[in-house]
């Protein structure tokens, strides 16, 4: 096995490799914002990838957002990180989720040309200054006195960096399954990546497998789609990035179909050579998104499962298909799909299948994702047990912050959980591990009703600003339009409406008339007046509301719920304010939890594991009780 430690100089051509700031190993959607962060911070960044044709590959479903997920992707963009642009400029349709709920679970998804995505993501980093690209697998890191030293290659060569960020994704001895057959790989149709898991190992740290999977491609010339569902775009479809991207004006429809006994019998067949089912696959899956066979198995009563039925491209036959993820025997998968209504001719590209892969258990980091065993070495994505394209995008801009940061010896970014999902995210990640695949959810956020997707720039372009990676025109416009909504608020709040002139509008609502002038802002507060509906019928809250350009959309949108939430926002702020008293007591790397007997035995071996950086990260370890944390207050005196 390779060992870092016994490497005592480099074998290196110098002509070759520079001595890197940062060298970021994998190029999936972690490993390209983190060397696009890095990179545009200032630092020099070389960005390593065993397949230069796959940067940011959307190797399962061709879509971007979601519930929770679209608020990270927006919350990227705030930050300026590039996956928000690169959606809004590869997109085929897009949908805002939950719109029928408050604005804090109002979700952007888009679905995505797949080819293009990967092409502009390219066409992107290659345009980004401080940025080099090497082909080639990483076999390990090179590490000397508990500090990063650079990295080695598999074809020999070792380059020198002051950081490196690790993001591997799935390729981490990744191992294939269809049915009773396996092979290496970290996607089908590329290698895995072989040593720097022993490397890591070999250095003291823990690993363990989890499983993905992904569904059948189908050509979508055998579809019958007139016996499926068709799902089509917003009719005025919104965007991802906050800068001045081209909205959508033309847009693919994505299908509903069904499974039925009829399939799932089919299915059932293929079960004694399932790798789920046999007990080939030891690691973890995804609870949230299991695969079909798993789905018949947990839910045995129920006859049938919604599939959705997704374009891969503008210019392309190949259908995803959504919900129909196996690792069953390609011959039972596709006996099983020309089961389902509408796929009776089906042809496809590829089955599906199972992939294993090592992830190292994220309690071993620290907030700023650095690793606390080694300095200036990082994780980010798959590699600390996340799954889904934006999870893995938000650790690698953080990572990619806080490696340049590091090496500049300044303070570290660290998002809070009041800042953004990201803050939730990391700190779940540090903090309570992971025993599944990681996705994030709104429900994971306590103040989600601060965190909506519309204020995303607003709450986090200002620190972007701060850090160095937002320029100041973008920063300007992040200010004049938050005094845009707080000026429209204020004229919300001013001007009255008299009852003849608005009743009509809200007896047509079927919401209760009004005998005397009211503030608009107090009619807004009912569920079924919009600010919209309002303008139709008020000319002076029509021409105001006229007047604001540019950003007109987000401004009304964003003022609309200020005041709709506004009890609920300034609630949520006092609870955050209160806890991040506790965030505020830190607690040293070095205490000795083992000593203080008056903590419960699980209370000790988690925080003498986890080291968490402050009280208020230790009271949200699983296992660490209100009690344990009175102690803890008590023996520091607080």
């Amino acid at each position: 096995m390779f060992h870092v430690e016994q490497h005592k100089s480099f074998s290196i051509n110098i002509i070759m490799f520079k001595k890197y700031d940062v060298i970021v190993v994998g190029a999936g959607h972690a490993g390209c914002e983190a060397a696009a962060a890095a990179a545009n911070l200032g630092s020099s960044v070389l960005l390593v990838t065993m397949n230069m044709t796959n940067l940011a590959q959307m190797s399962c479903n061709p879509a971007m957002g979601g519930i929770a997920k679209g608020q990270i992707v927006r919350e990227i963009d705030a930050l300026g990180g590039y996956s928000g642009i690169v959606t809004d400029k590869t997109m085929i349709q897009f949908r805002m989720l939950n719109k029928s709920k408050g604005p804090a679970m109002w979700s952007p998804r888009a679905q995505s040309d797949r080819m293009l995505f990967s092409l502009e993501w390219r066409k992107m980093l290659e345009n980004t200054p401080n940025l080099d690209f090497w082909q080639d697998m990483v076999t390990g890191v090179i590490v000397r006195n508990g500090e990063i030293q650079g990295v080695a290659k598999y074809m020999g060569h070792e380059i020198p960096s002051k950081s490196v960020i690790v993001a591997n994704g799935t390729f981490l001895n990744g191992i294939i399954h269809i049915g009773l057959k396996q092979f290496g790989g970290g996607r089908i149709g590329e290698k895995a990546a072989k040593g720097l898991t022993e490397c890591l190992v070999g250095l003291g740290f823990e690993s363990d497998r989890m499983k993905t999977g992904t569904p059948v491609r189908v050509d979508g010339r055998s579809i019958d789609f007139s016996k499926l569902e068709e799902q089509q775009g917003d009719e005025k479809p919104g965007k991802f990035s906050f800068t001045d991207t081209e909205p959508l004006k033309k847009q693919r429809s994505c299908y509903i179909a069904y499974t039925s006994k009829k399939v799932h019998e089919v299915l059932k067949t293929g079960f004694d050579e399932s790798p789920m089912f046999t007990g080939r696959i030891e690691g973890i899956g995804p609870r949230y998104c299991p695969s079909i066979e798993d789905k018949i198995n947990r839910f045995a009563g129920k006859d049938s499962h919604q599939l959705f039925v997704e374009p891969e491209g503008w210019d392309t036959v190949e259908y995803y298909i959504n919900g129909f993820s196996s690792s069953l025997p390609d011959q039972v998968q596709f006996d099983a799909l020309r089961k389902i209504e509408g796929f009776e001719n089906a042809r496809i590209f590829r089955p599906g299948y199972a992939i294993e892969y090592d992830y190292f258990p994220p309690v071993q980091l620290k907030d700023t994702l650095e690793t606390k065993r080694v300095k200036n070495l990082y994780f980010a994505g798959q590699i600390n047990g996340t799954t889904g394209y934006e999870e893995a995008a938000a650790q690698g801009i953080m990572a990619g912050i806080n490696a340049h940061l590091n090496i500049k010896e300044e303070d570290g970014f660290v998002l809070k959980r009041s800042d953004a999902y990201i803050g939730v995210l990391i700190d779940d990640l540090i903090t309570k591990g992971v025993d599944e695949p990681y996705r994030m959810f709104t429900s994971r956020a306590e103040y989600r009703i601060l965190l909506r997707q519309g204020n995303a720039d607003q709450r986090l372009t200002p620190m972007a600003y701060k850090i160095g990676l937002a320029s100041e025109s973008r920063f300007n416009v992040v200010t004049e339009k938050a005094e845009k909504i707080l000026g429209l608020i204020r004229y919300l709040k001013k001007v009255s409406v008299d009852p003849e002139i608005i009743n009509g509008y809200l007896e047509a609502s079927q919401t209760a008339t009004i005998d005397q002038k009211m503030k608009i802002s107090s009619l807004l507060l009912r569920p079924q007046v919009s600010l919209e509906g309002l303008a139709m019928h008020l000319t002076g809250l029509n021409d105001y509301l006229n007047s604001i350009e540019p950003l007109h959309d987000e401004i009304l949108e964003e003022a609309e719920s200020m005041i709709k939430y506004e009890g609920y926002i300034e609630k949520e702020r006092d609870l955050a304010h209160k806890l991040e008293r506790l965030d505020s007591v830190t607690l040293k790397e070095t205490f000795d939890y083992q000593s203080l007997t008056a903590l419960s035995f699980e209370a000790r071996e988690k925080l003498s594991r986890i080291k968490p950086r402050s009280l208020g990260q230790a009271s949200r370890i699983a296992g660490v009780s209100p009690a344990d944390v009175s102690i803890l207050m008590v023996h520091l005196g607080r």
